[in-house]
This record gives C-alpha cells, sequence and structure tokens, in this order.
C-alpha cells in the first residue's frame, strides 16, 4: 500500500484517482499540526488502514520536526494506543 503525501494530509487513490482513505492535519502554528480528520472508505475498512495512515502520518511528523495535537476522535484513540508516540503530541496548546 503506497499512500500519497502532501503538506497538510496523507491520502490513498484507488485505481480511478478516487481518494478512499485520508489524514489530514493542517497547521496550527509554527511546527504543530492538529489531525483532524481521518477517513477510510467502507471497503477498506478492518485492514488496518487506518492504522497504516497514521503510522505514515507519524513517520512525516518525525520526518519533518513537527508536534501534534490531535482532535480526530481516531487519532485521539490511537495515540492514547501508541505512548512510544507521546512526544509527538503537543501540551502547549
Amino acid at each position: 500500500m503506497s499512500f500519497n503525501q502532501e503538506s497538510n494530509k496523507i491520502y490513498l487513490n484507488d485505481d480511478n484517482n478516487h481518494m478512499i482513505a485520508v489524514v489530514t492535519f493542517p497547521k496550527l502554528k509554527e511546527g504543530v499540526v492538529n489531525i483532524d480528520h481521518t477517513f477510510v472508505d467502507p471497503s477498506l475498512r478492518g485492514q488496518g488502514v487506518a492504522g497504516k495512515l497514521m503510522e505514515a502520518a507519524v513517520a512525516y511528523f518525525r520526518a519533518n520536526e513537527l508536534k501534534v495535537k490531535p482532535t480526530c476522535s481516531y487519532a485521539v484513540k490511537w495515540f492514547s494506543e501508541h505512548p512510544e508516540c507521546d512526544d509527538l503530541i503537543e501540551k502547549n496548546l
């Protein structure tokens, strides 16, 4: 599975170039993004795609030295289950 990356989202398109999975993270302030939306098409649910999106996002955040404010319910839950990523959480907002 190969995700596409842009400055504020990581996503997966199907063969017809329709977005079928995405995690969005607009900039809140310099060096901090807000994970505000995660979506996986019903045809992909139960296959771990949302978790793979989050792992790709974490790699992107680390590579770009970004902190995160998760507000999307999935992202909040995912980070609570992955304490090894606590260093990415912005606590000063």
